[in-house]
């Protein structure tokens, strides 16, 4: 065997172990390649294709490049007002920085350990200087909702502005439930908390895409609070309607009463006019009967008189009377 045959079977066995060291290695689309040499980092990769390293020298790391979501669990945090609740946060985070990430975290687990950390104190920060309903809400849109159930009515409040005291007096007035108003709510409150995490998560290599409060629930010691809460509104809600059916069952019988007292006065009125007219024509005939017989009708009006009075006579003193000439006198006079 000659010289050179033992030459390129030398580089062919060497080019042989080297392929099957593995000097190739492939970067896929969303993914990032850090290449480091004996502990170092050399290089990082963000374009995706084949890549060349050195074998037995060169480690490849692989990261996502995508955006990612972290969850962490359920923290209990204090409000302004040192009531305790519990929060549940998510966020989205992408690796911006390969080589910053790389010597800072090193890792993925790591990665979201650190954000463990880092959103929760934010959290805390920010949640502890804020009243607790900023954190719940996060508008003053209940505060424009019109609630009828708390209001009186407006036939109500037209009768309660009247001249009638004593209805005005029946009617209550009730204003209208309102709650405390909101100056920033959930949403400000997380736009807070994700600048405050940024200005540590930019020292990672990590851009901190968004932080949302996901839940919020409240603690055991204040939750009797709350229920205590809304049962005092509920309650106020059914004095306020209770109120307002008092009020127009006021305004009802106030009705009722004032139309009683119209029908009655006409009716009244009427008979006084019916009775008028009656004695006007009964005078009218007695006088028309008088005149045509004299003699005859105080003759007849005086039987008349006997038939009613005598049965409830029990003493008679005298006879003399002229009431009594048609029962003594034969002449009748």
């Amino acid at each position: 065997m000659n010289k050179f045959k033992v030459i390129g079977i030398a580089v062919a066995v060497l080019v042989f172990i080297i392929l099957m060291m593995g000097p190739y290695y492939v970067v896929e689309e969303g993914e990032i390649a850090i290449v480091t040499r004996f502990g170092e980092l050399v290089r990082s990769e963000t374009d995706a294709g084949l890549k060349l390293k050195m074998p037995l020298m060169d480690q490849v790391k692989k990261f996502s490049k995508k955006i990612q979501s972290w969850d962490g669990e359920a923290q209990r945090f204090p409000t302004q007002e040192n009531q305790l609740i519990w929060v549940d946060f998510t966020a989205r985070w992408k690796i911006v920085n390969p080589k910053l990430f790389y010597e800072s975290l090193g890792s993925i687990t790591q990665a979201h350990s650190r954000l463990d950390d880092v959103v929760n104190s934010s959290a805390r920060d920010i949640i502890a200087v804020n009243p607790l309903r900023e954190s719940v809400r996060n508008s003053d849109l209940i505060n424009q909702i019109e609630r009828k159930d708390v209001y009186r009515t407006a036939q109500s409040a037209e009768v309660a502005g009247t001249e009638d005291s004593e209805m005005s007096s029946k009617i209550n007035t009730f204003t209208k439930i309102t709650y405390e108003p909101i100056a920033k709510g959930r949403e400000k409150l997380s736009a807070e908390m994700l600048a405050s995490a940024r200005k540590i998560t930019n020292t990672y290599g990590i851009e901190l895409i968004d932080v949302i409060i996901r839940q919020i629930k409240y603690s055991d010691d204040i939750t009797q609070n709350v229920y205590t809460q809304m049962i005092k509104e509920r309650n106020q809600i059914a004095r306020a309607f209770r109120s307002d059916g008092e009020g127009e069952k006021a305004i009802w019988l106030g009705k009722m009463d004032k139309e009683l007292k119209t029908i009655q006065s006409e009716a009244e009125r009427q008979a006084k006019e019916f009775k008028a007219a009656a004695d006007r024509e009964a005078l009218e005939i007695r006088n028309k009967a008088y005149s045509q017989d004299a003699e005859f009708a105080d003759f007849w009006m005086a039987l008349d008189q006997y038939e009613k009075q005598l049965p409830k006579m029990k003493k008679i003193l005298s006879t003399d009377f002229e009431f009594f000439k048609y029962l003594y006198k034969k002449s009748g006079k």
